[in-house]
């Protein structure tokens, strides 16, 4: 049924037919991803992992559209990882702004002056 010959599911199968649907899993998977981190956290979120993951498939379905000489695929592929990489830079840039506390060793939002925890000022934050 799900086997005919060299046929799998109906389909014809080789090295760049799985980098094709890899690239397919991987943009399914950062929904999943996204929708399963906004309902834990019951606000929506994008989590990092979703920025990872359309990097993944972004460059494995430029690989394949390059296999398939097709210009249109190449040229739908060709840029759209450079904001999945800004975002990844904007998030790791925000991690690093957060403050920690020196005395109770809380971590708090960027920009803040007094713990949230115990209240004493903050440190300037890194430039």
């Amino acid at each position: 049924m799900f086997f005919y010959g060299d046929h799998f599911l109906g389909i014809t199968w080789n090295a760049w037919k799985v980098v094709g649907w890899l690239a397919n899993a991987a943009f399914a998977s950062r929904f999943i991803v996204q929708w399963y981190a906004t309902e834990r956290l019951r606000q929506v979120v994008v989590p990092v992992a979703f920025w990872w993951l359309s990097i993944f498939g972004s460059l494995l379905l430029l690989a394949y559209s390059l296999y398939r000489h097709d210009s249109v695929f190449i040229f739908a592929n060709a840029f759209n990882w450079i904001p999945y990489i800004r975002n990844l830079v904007i998030h790791k840039r925000h991690v690093r702004a957060h403050i920690e506390c020196r005395v109770c060793l809380k971590v708090n939002p960027p920009g803040s002056r007094f713990c949230s925890e115990c209240g004493k000022g903050l440190p300037l934050a890194p430039v």
